[in-house]
């Protein structure tokens, strides 16, 4: 209850985004296999970003 107003962290932001991204690309590999292939590149990224804010 008192969690419903809480603000997300960066990092909860980044991991949602994260898995939103490797999501896609899973959906889009057996019918646009280039754009799923951005979509694995964009989760790495976000990855990247991820580790360093560890």
């Amino acid at each position: 209850m008192f969690g419903l107003f809480k603000k997300k962290s960066e990092k909860e932001k980044l991991q949602e985004q994260h898995a939103k991204l490797l999501k896609e690309a899973h959906g889009l590999s057996t019918t646009n296999r280039k754009l799923s292939d951005q979509k694995v590149f964009e989760a790495e990224e976000v990855m990247k970003q991820l580790e360093k804010l560890d």
